[in-house]
């Protein structure tokens, strides 16, 4: 995995900024013929997956990857520790000592079938180049170490006997491969001579080993595309689709195509358009770390939970130690989330995210035409939802108790005794009288409907003037997107057309704060005729701050950073009409 790059360095995030995410979508045709004018006509058809075995993987939600080799014998983070913590020469020479003869394939499958995941993706080679097959590519593998045994062909049949779906990731690059332009530490330092082109048949001669061995795959997981553009990218891609029609690919093959995007050590953001799938480990480093520290049961299950209502897939790592096995405490933890998900799984697997869109105390799943609203937090007493353009028939507490379900034009409000509310996740199933899944993505705020939420939008400074970073992307209802500002931009203003006069009394900033907080003061405002006057006035605003202030009146509104300092970067800015008052 890209563990350090993703957190530190540079290179995935200029990636990730700069890469197209392939978005097609299919325009109603008839079914074209399968025939070379065809595929001349449609340039790269390769790239788009095929739907059933989209939806196949869609559905499954939760798979067990596996970061393992040789460099479990150290304990350090693989690949990125050779040349780091590790000198290379040391590194290189691991799998002579690697012996793991407590690897038990079936073993595996049954911790990952206990833990209620669906599928699995083994680290067939990571950057550090060594292999975890009998590849006749290199003799840098699995069967020159005392162990020599096939590890990724047994887990492959383990998991067919067990009905996992299988898949492999495979690095693109390769620090150790002496053709690869780029070696280690961390893929910086590039080789006084090497053999870019003499390399790509190299990886795409693996490639068709494992997919013809080993296959078929649910997805082949590349990473860390250094040196291969889009162009390069896609003749991945074909070579995969071309290996089996059905394959998934992920969108690190190079230059950013691939089937599915995949935030890393991060839940990802609604989208019901763009499949992705979160990467996450259960520890904090992606490879066995003696007393690493773990998640909790209520971080690992409510991130699962998170990630199904953002309509993505969590992909969970395990590191297993040198001796082969999975370290009993992270068996213990995956087998407590199997257990919760035999009890709730109805409302994770085969669903889709929405159509409320996640909150912090809340987010949705929905199925035929039950929409599952996971309570995370109880804010106050009763849970106060948008307004549905569906009549709620019936409702039930998957996770036991009653539930008081009132809807209304205003909204639908739901109501669970303290007694029956579950720490981690409280599912009140709301059975509808139409398909769930035909419904709009809706915004939802522990405050209530944001009155700034799709409103037009204008900021003073945007990064790069790159409209993805727009001051729309802090009104649009996404946690997940934001208004960006160029690096050192110090003072800087949101201004925010609501339309009409609104009436409000709260407003809730959050505030990108990954690299520090950035906002040292700031004043809300409302323009009245010319100028502007300002009724709230505060510091640092940090990651999810809700302010409170007596009810203004006004169609126009500004959130003016007065001090800030490297470029201030804001995920939402809303403004709330005053509560009603509930009556007992």
């Amino acid at each position: 995995m890209n563990a350090r790059v993703s957190r530190h360095g540079p290179a995935v995030l200029v990636l990730l900024l700069i890469a197209p995410l392939l978005q097609a979508e299919d325009k109603p045709a008839a079914k074209r013929p399968e025939t070379p004018a065809a595929r001349q006509a449609e340039p790269e058809p390769w790239l788009k997956p095929d739907p059933a075995a989209l939806k196949r993987w869609q559905d499954m939600r939760f798979g067990m990857f596996i970061h393992w080799g040789p460099v479990s014998l150290t304990g350090h983070e693989i690949g990125w520790s050779r040349g780091a913590q590790t000198p290379i020469e040391v590194y290189d020479n691991l799998y002579k000592k690697f012996n793991p003869t407590k690897f038990d394939a079936d073993e595996w499958v049954a911790v990952a079938k206990a833990a209620g995941m669906k599928y699995m993706v083994l680290t067939t080679k990571h950057h550090d180049g060594f292999c975890l097959w009998d590849t006749k590519q290199t003799d840098y593998n699995i069967m020159k170490s005392p162990f020599a045994r096939d590890v990724t062909k047994e887990l492959a049949e383990a998991c067919r006997r067990g009905g996992i779906a299988f898949g492999t990731y495979h690095s693109v690059c390769d620090w150790h491969h002496p053709d690869f332009p780029l070696t280690s530490p961390g893929g910086k330092v590039r080789r006084e001579k090497s053999d870019i082109a003499a390399y790509r048949r190299y990886l795409r001669a693996q490639v068709t080993e494992l997919i013809t061995n080993y296959g078929p795959f649910h997805s082949m997981w590349f990473d860390v595309p250094q040196e291969f553009d889009r162009t390069e990218g896609s003749e991945n891609v074909r070579l995969c689709r071309t290996l089996q029609p059905d394959i998934l690919v992920n969108n690190r093959a190079g230059g950013g195509v691939g089937d599915y995007g995949t935030p890393e050590q991060r839940v990802g953001g609604f989208d019901l358009q763009r499949p992705w799938e979160t990467c996450m480990t259960i520890c904090r480093q992606w490879s066995w770390k003696p007393d690493d520290k773990m998640k909790t049961l209520p971080e690992c299950l409510q991130t699962l939970i998170r990630t199904a209502g953002g309509d993505g897939n969590l992909l969970f790592n395990v590191g297993p130690m040198p001796t082969g096995e999975i370290e009993p405490r992270q068996v213990e933890r995956l087998k407590e989330m199997g257990a919760w998900l035999a009890k709730h799984g109805e409302s994770i697997y085969g669903t889709r995210g929405g159509p409320f869109k996640p909150a912090k105390h809340v987010v949705a799943t929905r199925q035929d035409k039950t929409i599952y609203a996971h309570v995370l937090a109880w804010p106050e007493d009763v849970l106060t939802l948008p307004a549905l353009p569906a009549r709620i028939v019936t409702s039930r507490v998957l996770t036991g108790g009653q539930a008081t379900v009132k809807q209304t034009e205003a909204g639908i409000e739901i109501a669970v005794p303290k007694s029956d509310r579950q720490e981690i996740d409280t599912i009140v199933a709301l059975e509808l009288d139409q398909p769930a899944i035909g419904l709009a993505p809706i915004a939802v705020s522990s405050l209530g409907q944001s009155l700034t939420e799709g409103r037009k939008a204008t900021a003073s400074n945007v990064y790069q003037k790159n409209h993805h970073y727009a001051g729309a992307m802090a009104v649009d209802g996404d946690d997940q997107t934001r208004w960006a500002t160029d690096a050192g931009t110090g003072p800087c203003s949101l201004e925010v057309d609501l339309g009409k006069p609104e009436t409000f009394d709260r407003a809730r900033i959050s505030e990108c704060v990954e690299f520090g907080v950035r906002v040292k003061a700031f004043e809300l405002q409302y323009k009245d005729g010319e100028d502007w006057k300002t009724f709230h006035s505060g510091q640092a605003i940090g990651e999810n701050r809700e302010v409170k202030f007596d009810p203004v009146t006004a169609r126009v509104v500004r959130l003016n950073i007065t001090e800030g300092q490297g470029g201030p970067t804001i995920f939402e800015f809303q403004l709330f009409a005053p509560a009603a008052r509930k009556t007992p």
